[in-house]
């Protein structure tokens, strides 16, 4: 069993190859040397069956993940074997999560990162109830159990320090998302080096129009990328998928918001699929961030 701040690391020893169908959804022109690229994405927990299982998907999101490559990247749904596969399939990232059932058990909210451009600093846990403190805690008629995981790196290009959240809000139940909206604004009112943050993940409600949006923008101060971007990719695509044929209605559950100064020079919901196969039921959600 891991323990609640065991680091998970991996190392593999070839980089798969990309194939040249898929299509880069990041900034268009040349990555400035300061800018950072931020991906949120659910993998959808590993099946073992079914038209959709990890096998059959692994392929496609270690290629879409090698093709994007974000300097940091959290995400939501992955089970300890899977993020084995995962760590794998990216010999140049390491990863720190914990099970939000404790240890490695249940789903992570993973983040990973190349070392070689961010160092962390530390890290920690703490799960969406009314005792945030108490591993697997769920207070509010929840069935599956909600957790935030954070880091704090410096990067290693600028020196800048900054933190990363990254959470999964309930899929059910509308009180619950308000609640963790307005604990996760008191946490990071607490937060060290409050003027750079970057909370994302997989909110289950849509941007713009839910109270939890509102809580965490209006109310805590934090910052859409998606707003603050000079140029976007797929504007009018959803990041939920489900499988299924891609719908085009601008809906975005998952999203990257921030805190303190910065440019975001490109956001995308990434739709790389092969042929009806998705990677996952969702897109995952990317940003390029330059602290100023």
């Amino acid at each position: 069993m891991i323990s609640r701040r065991k680091f998970l690391a991996s190392t593999a020893l070839a980089t798969a190859a990309v194939p040249g169908a898929l299509l880069h959804a990041q900034a268009p022109h040349a990555k400035p040397e300061a800018a950072l690229d931020v991906m949120s994405y659910n993998l959808r927990y590993a099946a073992a069956t079914g038209p959709n299982n990890w096998p059959s998907r692994r392929p496609l999101m270690r290629d879409l993940l090698l093709q994007e490559r974000p300097d940091v990247f959290g995400t939501q749904e992955g089970v300890y074997p899977q993020l084995k596969d995962l760590a794998s399939d990216l010999p140049d990232y390491r990863w720190i999560g914990l099970g939000r059932d404790g240890g490695s058990r249940g789903e992570f909210m993973a983040v990973f990162y190349r070392p070689d451009r961010l160092e962390p600093l530390g890290f920690d846990h703490f799960w969406l109830s009314d005792t945030p403190e108490v591993m697997g805690s769920s207070t509010w008629g929840n069935s599956n159990r909600r957790m935030v995981t954070w880091v704090k790196f410096e990067d290693r290009r600028t020196k800048k320090t900054f933190q990363f959240w990254n959470t999964h809000f309930d899929h059910q139940i509308e009180l619950a998302r308000q609640k963790a909206a307005n604990l996760v604004r008191e946490r990071m009112a607490k937060a060290a080096d409050p003027e750079a943050l970057i909370l994302l993940g997989d909110f289950n409600a849509f941007s713009g129009n839910s109270r939890s949006y509102e809580i965490l923008t209006k109310e805590a101060g934090l910052t859409d990328t998606w707003h603050a971007a000079k140029s976007r990719s797929n504007e009018d695509a959803n990041s939920f998928n489900d499988f299924s044929a891609l719908r085009r209605e601008g809906r975005r559950i998952d999203w990257v918001l921030f805190r303190g100064q910065a440019e975001v020079d490109h956001a995308a919901v990434v739709t790389t699929q092969s042929g009806t196969q998705w990677p996952s039921d969702h897109c995952p959600v990317t940003a390029r961030i330059t602290w100023k």
